[in-house]
C-alpha cells in the first residue's frame, strides 16, 4: 500500500508541476506585460510594478521567474482579478464551493439511477429490459447539456412551474456565507426560516443537477452493466450456482459487491466530466459557481483569473481522481499488491 500511495503522490506532484508550468507560460502568450498578467495590477504605478518585478525576479532567467511564481502560487497568492481588482484566492473561495456542490449533487443522481439500471441491464442480458436501458443510455449520452438545460427550464420552470429556472436560492432569504456550500450554510445559519430556505435551495438545485447528471448517468449505466456481466461470468459465481444458491442471493451477496468495486475506479474520471458539464450548466441556470465565473473571466479577458481558475479546477479534479484511486485500492488488494495480480 505504501508503494501504491507513493506512486500516486509522485503522479500528483508532477501533474501539478506541469499544470503550473502551463499557467506560467500563459503570462507570456497573453497580450500585455507578463508582470501585469501575473499580478493582475492593470493600474499599478511604476514603483509598484518595480516592486513586483523584483518579487517575481523578472530581471533573471525564466527558470528563476518560474520558481518565484511557484512560491507565490503555493503561498496562495494567485494575483488579483483584472476586472474587479479582488484577490483571485478570495474569488475562488467564494465561487468554487458552489461548483463542487452542484457536481456532487449531479454525481449522486448519476450513481443513484445509473448503477441500478446498469445492474438490471446485466441481469436481463440480451432481453427487452437490457435493450431498452441501452437505448435510454445512448439517447441520454447524445443530448447536449445546454440543450437539455433549456428543455428542462421550458418544461419544469415555465410550462409546469415546479422548480425555479435560475439562481441558488430565493432572494428573500438572506444566508451568510460560511463554507460557500449553500445547503450547509443554510443549516449553519440561525435564521428562523432556515428549513424553508433549505427546501427552496433544494428546488433551485434540482434542474441544474439533472442537466449535469444525465450524461454521466448513461456512462455509469454502461460501466455497471459491463462490470456486472464480468462478475456473473466469473468462476466463483459459477461455483455459487453449482452449490444451489438462488440468483437473488448470488446477485445480492456476490454480484453487486464485487461489481461496485470496479465502478469506484472510474468514479473520479466521471467527476472530472461533471465539473466540465457544470461549467456550461452554471451559465444557463445563473448558478454563481467557478464555472460561470471562469467563463465570464474569459469574455472579459481577465488573464489572471483564467490562470487561477485553471490551476484551482484542474488541481481539485486531479485530487478527486487520486482519492478515488485510494478508495479503489483499499477495496481491491490486486491493485495494491502486484503479487496478488493475475
Amino acid at each position: 500500500m505504501f508503494s501504491f500511495a507513493l506512486r500516486r503522490l509522485n503522479l500528483l506532484f508532477f501533474t501539478l508541476l506541469m499544470l503550473t508550468l502551463v499557467a506560467f507560460s500563459l503570462n507570456y502568450f497573453f497580450p500585455g506585460s507578463p508582470i501585469v498578467n501575473m499580478t493582475g495590477l492593470v493600474n499599478a504605478s511604476d514603483a509598484e510594478l518595480a516592486t513586483y518585478e523584483q518579487m517575481y525576479h523578472m530581471d533573471q532567467s525564466l527558470f528563476f521567474q518560474y520558481l518565484a511564481y511557484l512560491k507565490e502560487i503555493f503561498s496562495g497568492n494567485f494575483g488579483v482579478s483584472m476586472s474587479t481588482q479582488s484577490p483571485i484566492s478570495e474569488e475562488l473561495v467564494t465561487y468554487l464551493p458552489a461548483t463542487i456542490e452542484l457536481s456532487l449533487a449531479a454525481l449522486f443522481l448519476a450513481m443513484l439511477f445509473g448503477i441500478p439500471l446498469g445492474f438490471i441491464a446485466a441481469i436481463f442480458h440480451n432481453k427487452g429490459a437490457d435493450k431498452t436501458i441501452l437505448v435510454i443510455a445512448m439517447v441520454g449520452y447524445s443530448l447536449p447539456v445546454f440543450w437539455l438545460a433549456l428543455i428542462l427550464i421550458l418544461v419544469f420552470a415555465i410550462i409546469l412551474p415546479w422548480f425555479p429556472s435560475s439562481g441558488q436560492i430565493n432572494l428573500l432569504f438572506e444566508i451568510e456565507q460560511v463554507t460557500g456550500f449553500k445547503l450547509i450554510d443554510i443549516l449553519l445559519s440561525d435564521s428562523p426560516y432556515r428549513w424553508q430556505a433549505f427546501l427552496d435551495a433544494l428546488k433551485h438545485l434540482v434542474l441544474p443537477a439533472i442537466a449535469v447528471a444525465v450524461a454521466p448517468m448513461t456512462i455509469f449505466i454502461r460501466l455497471a452493466r459491463t462490470s456486472m456481466l464480468e462478475v456473473l461470468e466469473s468462476n466463483y459465481i459459477k461455483a455459487a450456482r453449482a452449490k444451489g444458491l438462488s440468483n437473488l442471493k448470488i446477485i445480492y451477496h456476490h454480484g453487486i459487491r464485487n461489481a461496485l468495486v470496479r465502478i469506484i475506479r472510474d468514479m473520479g474520471l466521471q467527476f472530472a466530466n461533471l465539473m466540465t458539464l457544470a461549467m456550461i450548466a452554471e451559465v444557463i441556470f445563473d448558478w454563481q459557481g467557478a464555472g460561470s465565473w471562469l467563463i465570464d473571466s474569459i469574455f472579459q479577458r481577465d488573464y489572471t483569473a483564467i490562470q487561477g481558475g485553471l490551476i484551482a479546477l484542474a488541481s481539485f479534479t486531479f485530487l478527486i481522481n487520486i482519492f478515488a484511486d485510494f478508495i479503489y485500492a483499499a477495496l481491491n488488494p490486486v491493485e495494491r499488491y502486484a503479487r496478488h495480480g493475475t
